[in-house]
C-alpha cells in the first residue's frame, strides 16, 4: 500500500495545482481590455495564526496562489506572513496603468499594507480587505476585480481525477481488509493464549 499511496499523492499534487479554485488566467498585456487592464503583480499579507480573521487569507495562499502562479508565470506574486494578529489580511493587486472599475468599487482605502512592494510609475494598486472572508469568497472578489478567466478541467484531467478517486477508494478497501485480517489473527492468538491458560489451571487442580 505505501507505493500506491505515494502514487496517489503525487498524482493528486500535480492535478491540484492545475485545477480547482484559483486555476485561472489573469489579464496580460496581450489580453487586457479597457474594462480589465493587465495584472502585473499580486501581494498577499496575513498573520501566521488563523484567528483574528486571517484564516481565509491563509487558505487563499495555500489553495489559490499556487494555481494562479502555475497558470500566470509572468505575474510576480509575493507573500508576507506576519506575527501581528491585529494587522491586515490584505491582497494588493497591481494593475498596468489603470485600476479596473470593479476593483475601484471593492477596494478599501482604510488599509495601508506596509509590506506590499511600492508600485512602479506605470502601476496602480487596489487593496482588498480579506479579513473574515473564506478563501472561496476571496477568490470571487479577486475574479470580479481582475477579470480573471477560470480554467475548466479538461476531459483528460476529469478522467485523471476519477482515476485517483477510484485508486483512493480501492486503497481504503484494501487497508480495511488487511486491518480485518490482522485483527482476526490477534483475536485468534488471544483465544489460544486464554485456552492455554485454562489448560494450565486444570493441570494444577
Amino acid at each position: 500500500m505505501p507505493n500506491l499511496w505515494k502514487r496517489i499523492h503525487k498524482l493528486r499534487a500535480l492535478l491540484n495545482v492545475r485545477v480547482g479554485t484559483g486555476a485561472a488566467i489573469l489579464p496580460s498585456a496581450a489580453t487586457a481590455t479597457k474594462e480589465f487592464p493587465a495584472i502585473t503583480r499580486l501581494h498577499l499579507t496575513y498573520a501566521r495564526k488563523i484567528y483574528g480573521g486571517h484564516q481565509g487569507a491563509r487558505h487563499f495562499w495555500r489553495n489559490c496562489f499556487p494555481r494562479l502562479k502555475y497558470h500566470n508565470p509572468a505575474v510576480q506574486m509575493t507573500v508576507k506572513q506576519t506575527a501581528d494578529q491585529e494587522g491586515p489580511a490584505a491582497l494588493t493587486i497591481y494593475f498596468s496603468e489603470n485600476i479596473s472599475n470593479a476593483a475601484s468599487l471593492s477596494a478599501t482605502t482604510e488599509i495601508k499594507d506596509q509590506h506590499a512592494p511600492t508600485p512602479s510609475a506605470t502601476e496602480k494598486t487596489a487593496v482588498m480587505n480579506l479579513k473574515d472572508l473564506t478563501y472561496t469568497d476571496i477568490w470571487q472578489k479577486v475574479k470580479l476585480a481582475t477579470g480573471a478567466r477560470d480554467l475548466v478541467a479538461t476531459p483528460e484531467e476529469q478522467a485523471e481525477l476519477q482515476k485517483i478517486e477510484q485508486m483512493r477508494q480501492n486503497s481504503e478497501a484494501d487497508r480495511a481488509r488487511v486491518a480485518s485480517i490482522r485483527q482476526a489473527k490477534k483475536d485468534q492468538e488471544l483465544m489460544l493464549q486464554q485456552a492455554r491458560g485454562e489448560v494450565e489451571k486444570l493441570k494444577q487442580l
